[in-house]
């Protein structure tokens, strides 16, 4: 996976969705959790950690990105993609497999 510069994000995201402020916290608070475990990561690798141990947190990092995906593809097919498909927009279902997809790799 590529980091989204600014213009890629203003390209690939022009549609928006709405969040309770619950779910904008919950998902804010797991990706700062994500942020300072990364951040440690990066002091392992600063302080010349040993490789295994690095390897190890950034396995967390990675299950805990894991859960987040798990999380937001949940909430997106019990709002966003039930709508879309009771309001006849059969190519919700494409967009969903195409992201499925792109997880999956």
């Amino acid at each position: 996976m590529t980091a989204m510069g600014t213009e890629e994000m203003k390209d690939c995201c022009l549609r928006t969705k709405e969040r309770t402020p619950e779910e904008y916290k919950k998902l804010i608070h797991r990706l700062n959790r994500i942020e300072g475990q990364i951040r440690g990561i990066r002091g392992m690798v600063e302080k010349g950690v040993y490789c295994p141990d690095i390897l190890v947190q950034s396995a967390a990092v990675t299950a805990a990105m894991n859960s987040f995906n798990r999380e937001l593809l949940s909430d997106h097919i019990r709002t966003c993609v039930a709508r879309d498909i009771r309001d006849g927009k059969d190519e919700t279902i494409d967009e969903l497999l195409n992201v499925l997809q792109k997880l999956m790799k």
